[in-house]
């Protein structure tokens, strides 16, 4: 056979030619780029997508970015055969998920407002209902289902044929038989691919190879940690009376999900403990592979699976099928530039949603690669939100085991992911473990969440960690210890650990020009000074929200949190110019941050310090590196929380040290330790910002509210300027976040909760938490008005949240309902 015809150059090279591989040439051709190359190693869909169960479900995420790209693949694949003449097997049959118990019906509850004000056309019905259009479900113990008549199937196979067709048709080519064997760099940005066949020069490259993703980019230096698992379905023999015009059934709480193929049904799996696969490689070989089922492991799921339909306990088998699926680190995809390598992009681990969301996806990466920027929140799924580690071989193989199981557990909000826990710990951890801290998932640091008023041992004097009791939509177990911490912050003195806190020094003769260039707010002017800024794009949209410290004209430290780390990173090294003399060194290892905070920290601290802590000797914003005990610390006068406070910063090695004199000062003026659940009430009571929940890289910096951090007149101007002075000119904005409180003191909200206004639904809440002080739930929601938003709109209408299934009235402020004067702050 002869060798394949390669094009010496291409602009774009996309590596694997499944659903995601395909959709993204297709969208790209679309959008005008025709130089495109998709590349396969063996035949199209070879990998995962050939034995997909086709799902077409746009229900179920609390996502905005998800909902749409959903709506986008539902709308794409309903017209690709007009457009190509390629079948996509697309049937609208239907879709309904059931909820069996009362958690799972607050969840779709909460879910299902949410996705209908995305778009999606979903209904509450009854178990009778369900009965009625599935008839051989058991539906006596179910208390409700939600039905999306638009949803259905589509047959994975035909609908990537259909998009590589439609490439093809635009100008891309797709060739198949060609294995990438890696790709060629030069100073940190990629220049081609090499083949089995020779080598392609290219602007651009995407990594769409699915479950070989991980191993691809590894030898380009990226990371992008994803791991295969076992992931299984049987299809029965014929059942009489089974329908291919029944909507698919969904049943979380029985592990499964039900749907007619061939006249038999196919029962899909999510088991809550699975089995990774191939840990140290998938081999480069394995094409339409299928793996040997596990029945003794499987067993028990199946049968619970089965009992959602009966009458496949007495149907015989046709197959049971098990092939592998790659999942994710937190169960959320793996997409966009990576960090490490320039217009290197990565669009893998879809975590079992790759063809339900593929034409979305597809269309968001090609608009990211031809604009150099994503168009939707791509927070959550950012490449760069991942870190190295996370690809150890110990690491994939232990949380894959939990992630895979995620997708069918009730996603509470409170949740956190209890494997491949003690990857990273602070210095102080061992002596918050001895205070009684319940600890969770920080961006892998072990965070402490709360604290436990008591501490057990065992008898041999081992700690037996809180207990957190069960997880509910409401309030659990250890709310009143949160409300106490959140009240000894307002009232009193608190410490926290932020030791994960990502923290750089940016020094050189250059570091002020680099930092002001990025900044919206003046960040070099007197040295000893903190400042909170924003780093924008050229749309005036956010990159980053963060502080820059000045300690002198050529040394600075950059703080960002640690969900930001990596992008932070990214941003500040690839606008160093060439000739710049700039260093930028992550040193969050190297400082653990311990948080003094409350109406009572100054006489804290000037009880272990000889500095001058008085407002004059300290004013608000001031940074001055000072003494406790043996160590020196860098002391900063800032809050997350709305009170008088600090942030120490403290070398690594004098941390347990410092703490010590911290605690033993603190004793005789009521000192309580506050975790993660204290600072994020705080903060949203004081409507502070946190990029990636409540404000992203959709909105701008005055949509968010920040425009008092923004020096529009400060000399060499600084990124996305002249956007920002645009939307200034157009005139007061219709779109703002706008702080949300319930007046009922007794839901509780977390995030896409819908927000009204005279009984119409401006907004959603992005993020929020509970209001000890404020005496209600409370968030941050982005709304949008046909009219200008000021404090006066605000009062003059009506306010509402839709929580589940009820409405409460509600307050709207522009301005933090807590000291919005910052009385308490500067005091």
């Amino acid at each position: 056979m002869s060798p394949p015809d390669l094009p010496q150059r291409a602009r774009v090279v996309v590596i694997g030619g499944g659903i995601i591989g395909c959709s993204v040439a297709y969208h790209l051709a679309h959008m005008g780029e025709k130089d495109v190359v998709v590349l396969e190693r063996d035949r199209l869909t070879s990998g995962t997508t050939w034995h997909a169960a086709g799902l077409m479900v746009c229900f179920g995420s609390t996502s905005e970015t998800s909902t749409e790209m959903r709506l986008y693949t539902r709308d794409l694949y309903s017209r690709l055969e007009a457009e190509t003449g390629q079948s996509t097997g697309f049937a609208p049959i239907g879709f309904i998920e059931v909820a069996a118990d009362r958690d799972r019906l607050e969840e779709y509850r909460r879910v299902s407002a949410f996705n209908r004000h995305c778009g999606v056309d979903v209904h509450e019905i009854s178990a009778r209902e369900v009965k009625e259009l599935f008839p051989l479900a058991r539906t006596d113990d179910i208390l409700a289902g939600f039905y999306v008549k638009e949803d259905g199937r589509v047959n994975p196979v035909d609908v990537t044929m259909a998009l590589a067709k439609g490439a093809r048709m635009q100008g891309a080519r797709v060739i198949e038989g060609v294995p990438v064997t890696g790709v060629t760099t030069r100073r940190g940005a990629v220049t081609g691919v090499d083949t089995a066949y020779g080598h392609i020069e290219a602007e651009v490259v995407v990594n769409c190879a699915g479950m070989w993703a991980r191993q691809l980019a590894a030898r380009a230096g990226v990371n992008a940690p994803l791991q295969s698992a076992e992931h299984y379905y049987l299809i029965t023999d014929t059942i009489p009376g089974l329908s291919s015009q029944w909507p698919v059934l969904e049943d979380p709480g029985s592990y499964g999900y039900f749907r007619e193929e061939g006249g038999g049904l196919m029962i899909g799996l999510f088991e809550p403990v699975c089995a990774p696969w191939k840990v140290e490689g998938v081999p480069e070989d394995f094409s339409f592979g299928t793996l040997p089922p596990d029945w003794d492991r499987m067993g028990p799921y199946l049968e619970q699976a089965m009992s959602r339909v009966p009458v496949s306990v007495d149907t015989g088998v046709k197959l049971f099928f098990c092939g592998p699926e790659s999942f994710t680190p937190d169960l959320a995809p793996v997409v966009g530039e990576a960090p490490e390598l320039k217009n290197y992009f990565v669009a893998a681990g879809l975590n079992s949603i790759g063809i339900l969301t593929g034409g979305g996806l597809g269309r968001v990466l090609a608009h990211w690669i031809l604009t150099g920027r994503p168009d939707v929140d791509v927070t959550y799924m950012n490449i760069d939100r991942l870190h190295r580690y996370q690809s150890n071989p110990e690491y994939r193989a232990t949380r894959t085991v939990e992630s895979l199981g995620m997708v069918y557990r009730c996603h509470y909000p409170t949740r956190s992911l209890l494997t491949a826990r003690g990857a990273k710990t602070s210095a102080f951890h061992d002596r918050l473990a001895a205070r009684g801290a319940y600890f969770r998932d920080v961006s892998g640091w072990e965070g402490a969440d709360w604290y436990a008023p008591q501490v057990d041992r065992q008898p041999d004097g081992q700690l037996v960690p809180p207990d957190p009791g069960p997880l509910s939509w409401g309030r659990q177990a250890w709310f009143p210890h949160w409300a106490a911490e959140h009240r000894a912050a307002r009232e009193g003195v608190v410490i926290m650990d932020m030791s994960f806190m990502a923290k750089f020094l940016v020094q050189g003769r250059d570091a002020a020009r680099l930092l002001e260039t990025l900044s919206a707010n003046r960040v070099a002017a007197k040295p000893g000074r903190i400042t909170y800024t924003q780093w924008l794009n050229e749309d005036g949209k956010l990159e980053a929200d963060l502080t820059v410290i000045k300690f002198d004209d050529e040394r600075f430290m950059v703080v960002a949190s640690d969900t930001a780390h990596r992008h932070v990173e990214t941003w500040m090294r690839r606008h160093i110019a060439a000739d710049a003399h700039v260093f930028v060194t992550d040193v969050t290892s190297g400082y653990a941050q311990l948080n003094v905070q409350g109406p009572r920290s100054r006489e804290l601290l000037s009880a272990v310090t000889s500095r001058d802590m008085s407002n004059a000797g300290f004013p608000f914003r001031s940074v001055a590196e000072i003494d406790i005990g043996y160590a020196r610390v860098i002391c900063v006068r800032i809050t997350y929380l709305g009170e008088l406070g600090y942030e120490l910063y403290i070398p690594t090695e004098q941390a347990t040290h410092v703490y010590d004199r911290v605690v033993a000062a603190g004793e005789p003026l009521g000192l309580r330790h506050a975790g993660l659940k204290a600072l994020a009430s705080l903060r949203m009571e004081k409507a502070y910002r946190d990029y990636g929940h409540d404000i992203d890289n959709t909105d701008t910096v005055l949509e968010a509210g920040l425009g008092f951090a923004v020096r529009l007149k400060k000399k060499g101007g600084f990124i996305g300027r002249d956007a920002v002075l645009a939307q200034k000119q157009q005139g007061p904005l219709r779109k703002q976040l706008v702080q949300i409180l319930v007046e009922d003191p007794e839901p509780m909200m977390f995030h896409a909760e819908l927000v009204l206004r005279d009984g119409v639904v401006l907004g959603y809440i992005r993020a929020a938490s509970y209001g000890h002080t404020l005496g209600g739930a409370v968030g941050l929601a982005m709304i949008e008005a046909e009219v200008p938003i000021d404090q006066a709109f605000l009062d003059a209408g009506t306010w509402e949240v839709e929580i589940a299934d009820r409405r409460y009235p509600a307050r709207a402020s522009l301005a933090p309902l807590y000291d919005p004067t910052m009385t308490r702050v500067k005091a």
